[in-house]
């Protein structure tokens, strides 16, 4: 079976669906109550954000634990009858997938951060920082404990970059998703994953704060197609979907082109950007329309 290009995608935020506990937060019982109406609208697969556990410091994109639920939603036995109930209404679900970092508050970050020399090779720390500025603000570096090091965070401090150059990081992650494939799920949406290929020495990058030594970099073609080997590329009908930080309209072509084997599609930004003065991110100016043509 090939890949359906015509499939209709319905995106659910947990916390904001249907909640059926009366705590405020949505959960999976919700979604599966809703099942039979989504099929009536027309869905045939429910891309559902992060509900794994987490510290919530980035509305679930901080993972604590790849391979569980967290109990605000429910528990494993609700998350696998979700997928069977979709299954029987011919609804399947994507799932986001954060690849690119985890919460310091994972397993793999607190043994490193006990001394474990085995995990904090899972992650970038080094003697100086690097003059790269984080997504969310400030720079992309954090001091890794008391040891007078700093590990590298490009987005919220509590959400330490993976080294994806490790083979051994590469292992447990493509464990993760195979994980998920095993419980029925159909896609995934990755997210950020154009920021994996970090160089091997990571060093000062004054233009664009950092952006060009860490976008894009050749290498995250090779992680993708060896993802994709080890993992859902056995199954031509897995929709995945990469979401592409700060990236070109030629990269996109190239990570979502059926014969190199790396991914269904891609999110970019560019129209999101058109109002920023200057290229500056919390800044407004008047709508461009032809600006916002690729």
């Amino acid at each position: 079976m090939t890949l359906d290009k015509g499939k209709v995608v319905y995106q659910i935020y947990p916390k904001s669906y249907k909640d059926t506990t009366g705590n405020g937060i949505g959960d999976f019982r919700g979604i599966i109550e809703k099942i039979p109406y989504l099929a009536k609208l027309g869905v045939d697969m429910v891309w559902l954000n992060p509900f794994y556990p987490s510290p919530q410091r980035d509305n679930g994109y901080d993972i604590s634990d790849y391979m569980a639920v967290d109990p605000l939603f429910g528990d494993m036995a609700d998350f696998e009858e979700m997928v069977r109930v979709g299954q029987e209404h011919k609804i399947d679900f994507m799932l986001d997938m954060v690849l690119n970092h985890c919460s310091t508050e994972h397993e793999w970050f607190q043994k490193a951060l006990a001394g474990d020399k085995y995990y904090q090779d899972f992650f970038f720390i080094q003697d100086q920082p690097t003059d790269w500025q984080s997504k969310f603000g400030g720079s992309a570096w954090a001091p890794f404990g008391n040891t007078g090091k700093y590990y590298l965070h490009l987005f919220d401090e509590t959400q330490a970059d993976l080294n994806w150059r490790n083979p051994n990081v590469r292992k447990e992650l493509f464990k993760v998703v195979n994980f998920w494939r095993d419980k029925g799920v159909k896609g995934f949406r990755f997210d950020v994953i154009n920021l994996i290929g970090k160089d091997e020495v990571l060093v000062d990058c004054p233009e664009n704060e950092g952006k060009p030594a860490y976008t894009d970099k050749p290498i995250v073609h090779d992680y993708l197609r060896m993802m994709n080997q080890a993992t859902f590329g056995a199954d031509d009908s897995f929709m995945t979907v990469g979401e592409m930080s700060s990236t070109t309209m030629d990269n996109c072509v190239l990570y979502s082109s059926p014969d190199r084997q790396e991914l269904s599609m891609t999110f970019n930004f560019h129209h999101l950007k058109v109002d920023y003065k200057d290229g500056q991110k919390w800044t407004l100016a008047p709508f461009d329309f032809e600006e916002s043509l690729p």
